[in-house]
This record gives C-alpha cells, sequence and structure tokens, in this order.
C-alpha cells in the first residue's frame, strides 16, 4: 500500500487534461501572450480547466483573500537556449556552466524589473509580503486581485468541494516588458506532492492520534515490519509446499538488497562518489536521519559517515503539519530512504537534505530554488510527485524555470515517475507523474531487479505487480495471476512538445500517443530498481504500539527507490568524468542510448511467455503475527497498459545503468 500523502493536487475527482498551448509549455518559452490592443499581456491559461460555467456558482465573496506569486520571468528565452546549449554534447556551449551569480546576472530578474512589477503590485492595492530573485508575493482582497490582474474570481464546485478561481486568464500590464512569468495562486485548490514510495503493507504513514498543532512535527509513523520467510539473494529460498505459478515454484522476496547489491548490479566498480554532493528534497525533516543512518550503514556494511558528510537545510518553520494535510510523518521514511540509498550506493558523496516547509507546491519550489540559488549540489533527488492533469502552466512555469537555472549551473534534477502505472486503476484516466514530465527533469522509472548469489546482475523487468492471495486450502492462487496493485509511472504529456534529445530514439507510436498532430515528450528517461518486492532494506525509527521509538528495519520500493539510486549512480558517473558536473543529464543519456551502457529492461527478460512471481508474506497487522498473516503471489512485469519493452519505452525508458554506464564517463571512453 502506498505511503500516499496526496492523491491529487486538490483532491480532486475530476482530472480534466489541460490544452496545449502553442508552444508555450515547449522547453521553456515564457507562458505570455501578448494583448497589445489593451496594453496586456495574458499568463496563458492561469484559469484552471475546471473552473468551468457548469461549476461557475457566481463571484467569490468581496471578502475573499487571496495569496500569490509573481514569478518574475528575468530573460527567459534566453535562459531556456542556454540551459539546452550547456547540456548537449553536440553544442560548443557544453558543459560552459555559469556560477548562480553569474547566471542570476546574466538571466535573472534585474532590480528595475523588480521595483516596476512590486510598484504595480502596491498600485493595485495588494500588499506585498515577501520579494526575492525569483518572485514578489502579495496578499490582499478580491478587488485588489481582480483589478491587479484585470479577471472575476468566481467560485466552482468541483470534487466535492468550493473554490475560487479566475473566470479568464489573468493579464499584465504591456508596460512591464515581459516582467511576469507567471502567477500562481490566483486559485486556492490545494496545489501538493505525495512521496512515490511502496512498502505493500497497511500503513497510512500517520501515528493514530497524533496531534500536530501549529508548526510542531508529529512523532513518526507507525511502525512496520516484514515477515518473511526471505531469501537473500533473488531465488535464495522457495518453499515447494506452496502452489506453482507458470509452471514452477516462485521463490519468496528478498529480504531487501542492500549498497553492495545494488553497487554490483549497476556497475559501480571502484567509484565511490568521492567529491560530489547529492542533495535530496522532500517536505519536512526526520528529527532521527543522522541516528537512523548511521546505525543503518553500520548494520549492513556500508562506511561510517564522514563529520559534515550529511547536512540538512531546513526551514525556519513547517505547515500544513496535520495528518490530514500532507500526513508530515510519512515524509520521514521517504527522507530516510533517499539519504539511506545514496550513501548504500555511493558511500563517499556528500549529501545535502533540503527540507520543505510543507508538501505544497510553494514550498516544495523554496527548496529547489535554494538549491540553484547557492549551487549546494550538482545532482538533486526528488522522490515525489503529482500527476499531470493536475498541473497548470502557472506552476509549471515555476517549477522549468529553477530546473533551467540548474542547467545552466551544472545542477541536474532527478525525480521518480510516479507509482501507479498508467493511472487508470486509480482515477480511471490515463495520467503521468509531474514534476517528472518537464523535458528539463529527468524522469526516474522502475524495475524489478534479480541479483543473484555473489551480487550478480541476472535480470530485470519493468516493475508492474499484480497479486493474488493464497487460498483458504493453499493449494492455489486466488484469481491468478491477480490484479494489479503497482507499476512504475510513464506515458505521453499532454503539456510538453517533444524535447530535443528525444528525437529519433521514442517510437512515433508513444510520442504521438495521444493524437496529437506533433510529437509529445514522454516518460521516463531513465530507470532503476523500484518493486517492493526486489526493494531496498531501509532503517526508521519508527512509533510502536507501546508508544515507544525505535530503529527498526523493512523493505522498500517505489521509484522513490528508483530515483535516489539513479543519483547515486550519477554521482558515481560524475567522479569518473573527472568530477565535472553532467548537469542537465538528459542528453547524456540518449547520447548513449543503444550502447552496452545500459541494460535494455522487457517484460520478459527469461523469454516471451515465461512469466515471474514471487512469494510474500506480510503481517496483517503490519508489525507482528497476533493478527495473522497474508501470503501473496506477485506477478512480476505487468505494469497496467504500459510494456517495457526492446528499445525505448515508457516503463523504463532508455533502460537501466548497465556495466559500462559508469565507465563510459571516462574522458575518452565514450
Amino acid at each position: 500500500m502506498k505511503l500516499v500523502r496526496s492523491r491529487t493536487r486538490a483532491g480532486l475527482a475530476v482530472a480534466a487534461t489541460l490544452p496545449l498551448v502553442a508552444g508555450a509549455l515547449a522547453m521553456g518559452i515564457p507562458n505570455a501572450q501578448a494583448d497589445t490592443a489593451h496594453g496586456r499581456q495574458v499568463i496563458a491559461n492561469t484559469k484552471p480547466s475546471w473552473a468551468t460555467s457548469n461549476a461557475d456558482h457566481g463571484t467569490a465573496a468581496a471578502s475573499t483573500k487571496v495569496d500569490l506569486r509573481v514569478y518574475l520571468a528575468g530573460d527567459a528565452k534566453g535562459l531556456a537556449a542556454y540551459a539546452q546549449a550547456v547540456s548537449d554534447p553536440s553544442s560548443a556551449s557544453y558543459h560552459k556552466y555559469l556560477s548562480a551569480k553569474q547566471a542570476q546576472a546574466r538571466f535573472g530578474a534585474t532590480k528595475q524589473q523588480i521595483a516596476e512589477v512590486t510598484a504595480w503590485l502596491k498600485s493595485s492595492g495588494l500588499k506585498v509580503t515577501g520579494s526575492n530573485q525569483h518572485y514578489v508575493s502579495v496578499s490582499g482582497d478580491r478587488t485588489s486581485v481582480e483589478k491587479a490582474f484585470n479577471v472575476q474570481l468566481h467560485n466552482y464546485s468541483v470534487g466535492g468541494h468550493v473554490y475560487h478561481a479566475p473566470s479568464a486568464s489573468a493579464t499584465v500590464p504591456a508596460s512591464l516588458n515581459g516582467a511576469v512569468l507567471t502567477v500562481t495562486g490566483l486559485n486556492n485548490a490545494p496545489a501538493k506532492a505525495q512521496t512515490d514510495a511502496t512498502v505493500g503493507a497497511a500503513t497510512n504513514g500517520t501515528t493514530p492520534g497524533a496531534s500536530t498543532p501549529g508548526d510542531q512535527l508529529p512523532p513518526p509513523s507507525a511502525v512496520f515490519k516484514n515477515a518473511g520467510p526471505f531469501s537473500t539473494y533473488y531465488g535464495s529460498n522457495t518453499d515447494n509446499k506452496l502452489p506453482s505459478a507458470f509452471g514452477s515454484k516462485a521463490p519468496y522476496a528478498i529480504k531487501g538488497y542492500t549498497g553492495k547489491q545494488l553497487r554490483a548490479a549497476y556497475g559501480a566498480g571502484k567509484y565511490t562518489g568521492k567529491g560530489v554532493t547529492v542533495a535530496i528534497t522532500d517536505a519536512y525533516a526526520s528529527p532521527y536521519i543522522a541516528q537512523d543512518a548511521a546505525e543503518y550503514a553500520k548494520r549492513n556494511g556500508d562506511a561510517p559517515y564522514k563529520k559534515g558528510q550529511l547536512t540538512q537545510v531546513l526551514p525556519g518553520s513547517y505547515n500544513s503539519t496535520a495528518p490530514n494535510q500532507c500526513g508530515a510523518a510519512g515524509w520521514y521514511g521517504e527522507e530516510t530512504l533517499d539519504v539511506e540509498a545514496v550513501h548504500a550506493v555511493a558511500p563517499a558523496a556528500d549529501i545535502t537534505y533540503v527540507g520543505a516547509a510543507s508538501c505544497n507546491d510553494p514550498d516544495l519550489l523554496d527548496a529547489l530554488s535554494k538549491v540553484v540559488d547557492s549551487h549546494l549540489a550538482d545532482i538533486v533527488s526528488n522522490s515525489w510527485s503529482d500527476v499531470e492533469s493536475n498541473a497548470t502552466p502557472d506552476s509549471t512555469a515555476a517549477y522549468d524555470q529553477v530546473f533551467e537555472q540548474g542547467a545552466v549551473e551544472g545542477i541536474g534534477f532527478y525525480f521518480s515517475s510516479g507509482d501507479d502505472g498508467d493511472y487508470v486503476a486509480a482515477s480511471g484516466k490515463k495520467d503521468i507523474g509531474a514534476p517528472s514530465d518537464s523535458p528539463w527533469a529527468t524522469a526516474v522509472g522502475g524495475t524489478s531487479l534479480a541479483v543473484g548469489k555473489g551480487n550478480t546482475y541476472e535480470w530485470e523487468t519493468g516493475w508492474g505487480t499484480d497479486k493474488s492471495v493464497l487460498s483458504a486450502d493453499g493449494k492455489s492462487w486466488t484469481g491468478f495471476p491477480g490484479t494489479f496493485s503497482s507499476g512504475a509511472g510513464g506515458g505521453t504529456s499532454t503539456l510538453y512538445s517533444q524535447p530535443f534529445y528525444q528525437r529519433g530514439v521514442v517510437p512515433t507510436s508513444l510520442s504521438e500517443a495521444n493524437g496529437t498532430k506533433s510529437p509529445m515528450r514522454v516518460i521516463p528517461d531513465i530507470s532503476a530498481v523500484a518493486d517492493p518486492t526486489t526493494g531496498f532494506l531501509v532503517g526508521q525509527s519508527q512509533s510502536f504500539p507501546d508508544k515507544s521509538i525505535k530503529y527498526s528495519e523493512y523493505r522498500i520500493g517505489g521509484t522513490s527507490l528508483a530515483c535516489p539510486v539513479t543519483a547515486a549512480v550519477q554521482a558515481l558517473a560524475q567522479q569518473a568524468q573527472g568530477g565535472v558536473p553532467i548537469g542537465f543529464a538528459n542528453p547524456s543519456i540518449y547520447e548513449r542510448y543503444g550502447t552496452p551502457a545500459f541494460h535494455d529492461v522487457t517484460d520478459h527478460p527469461l523469454g516471451q511467455g515465461k512469466g515471474i512471481a514471487d512469494v510474500r508474506v506480510d503481517f496483517a497487522n503490519s508489525i507482528d503475527a497476533s493478527g495473522g498473516l497474508i501470503t501473496s503471489l506477485r506477478t512480476l512485469g505487468t505494469d497496467s497498459s504500459l510494456h517495457a519493452t526492446v528499445g525505448y519505452d515508457n516503463v523504463t525508458g532508455v533502460g537501466t545503468p548497465g556495466a559500462g554506464y559508469v565507465k563510459s564517463y571516462v574522458p575518452g571512453k565514450h
């Protein structure tokens, strides 16, 4: 069962697809259109798709308070162009990175632009509540907002809730000369992310009865333990008394892979990530992360942390900490997984954890901005997402700007692609993850991984799991091969056009899957182990029934695992490259497509028609056998409507790092 923070951005029951604004979201073109006849500039699609006439309940109350962020464009076109040039191996500007200060001076908003935007907002009656090089934040009543952006705020019913939103796209004065990139907050539907961690057990990521007043963080999540029996490596333990599956006995799931196994599987060799810093962004911060990470390393053979190797950059306070908001306690497990996975695969890399004040978009964007503004790391792992159909061009423009700034500085952002396959099982509609859908992010998909005796790489299949339960008489698997339970997210964007690096690699059948007349962005780009039945062993302080908080270990998966594993492999590759930042990695990843650098992962690694499954035994109450045991069969390689095929596919992208991947970054080796 997923550690779900928020099913959608607003928990909306509808997920209407936003129209593609002609070129507006294609590789960083500003989300604005001129309306010179009226002396205004349109900020396209700031009206959400759910704000329809049928859902309209009339004008919002005059007392309606609105909190906004007006993002500054700077030289948006120049930023996007240089971000592409500095990342493209065929460009003369390849790897000619700028410092954070240089990037701001060259492409950021000027003091004059900030002053002019601020003066216009104040003249409209809005109160400036903060500003920085990225945005000016303001608040005001309905009348002031309507005056500033030439819109009307109406109330709309959607998904059993009522939210206010503009009845048309916002506009800003043309006299600002394009200084405004986008505006967020004109509608008050919640915009928040969820973790992409999957444990496969009955836990909801919160501690029952926990009280979280103000910005106080709650205690850790309720304890989860795996029952066993286990395999120590894939296929090492089989129970011949259990029913067969696909003509043979299925092995027990592994206890959880460790760093040595994953390093061997993905070709780490002698590289450790020395000299490279990996940043991790999540919401909130575990109070136990330092002691948990140290204990895990000690118990599982990882190198001990050196002084200062693990650091945190945290906000001054937190918000939305109640269990029914962001499920703050559940994010502790995400941070723990991310930190321990990075250290297990890249044991000498420095790790900087950057915690957001909440799971809401503005706070997550602030965390990402901290990374680029101070160049805290060259590689950033982000194991959280929403679905693209809940994204709006106002927020995507803000995210893309951060990613582009990172690219010109030599910083690469990696995002998990999601854990619900094509999302049909969850929502009834095909969808993909966001912000992994951004052409400026590296979307990380997932696999089921078999590491054999002696830490040998055996095979991988695209992560997609069907579940069937042992019958009462123990003689069959009920409903075999079962129903879809989880799988790597992937598919075709409806917002972003095909980026340059996917041309000639992604099949037309995928890039034009939505019936568009031109190719679109497809995710993921690369993948790594994600299936929780072939997952990673993690150690975390958890809340026990006796109200104590103790360290405990369990197996976990999801593209939340694949993302930090991939980020760690990239740290190894950067070290192999002589420490030169890889930066925005997609162009170099696709340049290596079709070479021995990658495992080309398919649905049927053992041969067409040869199904693969393993057996899991779980505690019904997630902690001990007092509530009984649940024995289930997990069929692998069945990711909803998505398929891992020969070549690029929408489950695993170009594949997983092979034995030659890290070495391919050694100068002169590629």
